[in-house]
């Protein structure tokens, strides 16, 4: 039977798009499937203020009655001022191993986009830089992350084939974790923070880094990220919702503020234990058990993924990584934890991925987020 396109149009319609791409992968031994709940605040006007101004459409595909692939349409024009461009993005995109049903999805999300007006289209990628970007081209035998997409190796075929082409590539590394953590780095961060009058943060309650540095770890971000591929800039809104989102749950000890005299953030390091086994466990649902499943992770992992790091612009190439690295590294040893994961970094970004150096390191994983002139 032939392919057919449903615009999702109801909560339920919803729920069936964020559910196929869950349990697409329910028996993928390297997928990290995300909570439903997560995708559905995600997904839902008046929850997420992304879609307070961003444009989307989310389609379904379906053959002999059944789902077989999905796709989100989206139009950023916040993104699009910015960058000087008229891009189409797309994200959620997962189907079967069948060329006819991607080929409709692409199909459908580029009639979509050409409809309003814009010239190419791009992804995948989410409403801003937060979300998920690019599909994974290398390393479809490690495990996926809570921050990452994980896709079938049959993927980049169907992209390829419908004629998308390169547009930006991400390099994933997996750092060992030292078990001594070298005394110069010490040395080092105690002598870039007396030069610069910097201190570093430590915390008893999550509660003390939301009030006081929330708002000003994501100036920072906005700062820092804000000549990366695809980036723009979050409104207050926006700052709220990520706030709720992700700053409900994660180790203190895995965190590393560094401020200075005027007590502004001027870095960051934010890790949290690896939920990828946890996801796997839950199976798209909080309830009943996958809240336990997510607890025993942050307190029983022997993997950490790196999550956000930045250093102003003012500060970069002055030691001030040394400072988070002091913090962050020898509690990770001595909470058991043997690797790192640190999460896409732009392969034009040599100022991230030079910082492993001096720590083994291997990049294991390489994603890619394609586009199509229209």
């Amino acid at each position: 039977m032939s392919v057919s396109i449903r615009e999702v149009s109801s909560k339920k319609d919803l729920k069936k798009f964020i559910w196929f791409g869950i349990n697409l992968y329910k028996d993928c031994k390297f997928a990290a499937p995300p909570l439903f709940m997560d995708d559905l605040l995600n997904l839902s006007k008046g929850k997420n203020p992304a879609l307070d101004f961003c444009d989307t459409a989310y389609f379904i595909a379906y053959k002999d009655n059944k789902i077989v692939g999905r796709i989100a349409a989206i139009i950023n024009p916040v993104a699009n001022e910015t960058w000087n461009q008229k891009n189409a993005r797309f994200g959620w995109v997962d189907f079967i191993d069948d060329l006819d049903v991607s080929k409709a999805l692409f199909d459908t999300a580029i009639a979509w986009a050409k409809n309003k007006g814009m010239t190419s289209i791009h992804g995948p990628l989410g409403f801003t830089d937060l979300d998920h970007e690019g599909i994974l081209i290398e390393g479809f035998d490690k495990l996926g992350t809570l921050a990452t997409i994980y896709n079938y190796p049959y993927y980049p075929k169907h992209f390829e084939q419908y004629g998308f082409v390169k547009d930006v590539d991400y390099n994933e590394y997996l750092i060992t974790v030292p078990e001594v953590f070298p005394e110069k780095y010490f040395r080092i961060a105690e002598i870039v923070k007396q030069k610069y009058n910097l201190t570093s943060k430590h915390f008893k309650k999550r509660k003390q880094v939301v009030d006081k540095y929330g708002l000003k770890i994501f100036e920072l971000l906005n700062l820092c990220y804000q000549d990366l591929y695809g980036f723009t800039k979050l409104n207050q809104n926006q700052i709220d919702f990520y706030i709720k989102l992700y700053f409900s749950f994660f180790r203190l000890d895995t965190v590393s503020i560094v401020v200075d005299q005027k007590d502004d953030v001027i870095a960051l390091g934010i890790a949290m234990p690896s939920f990828t086994k946890a996801l796997q466990k839950a199976k798209g649902n909080l309830f009943p058990f996958g809240w336990y499943y997510m607890l025993r992770a942050l307190n029983k992992n022997d993997v950490i993924d790196l999550y956000l790091m930045a250093v102003h612009p003012d500060y970069q190439n002055k030691g001030v990584n040394s400072v988070m690295f002091a913090d962050i590294m020898p509690n990770s040893a001595k909470n058991g934890y043997k690797f790192a994961e640190s999460n896409p970094e732009l392969e034009t970004n040599t100022k991230m991925s030079s910082q492993w150096g001096t720590f083994e390191h291997v990049n294991h994983k390489r994603r890619r987020v394609y586009i199509k002139k229209l």
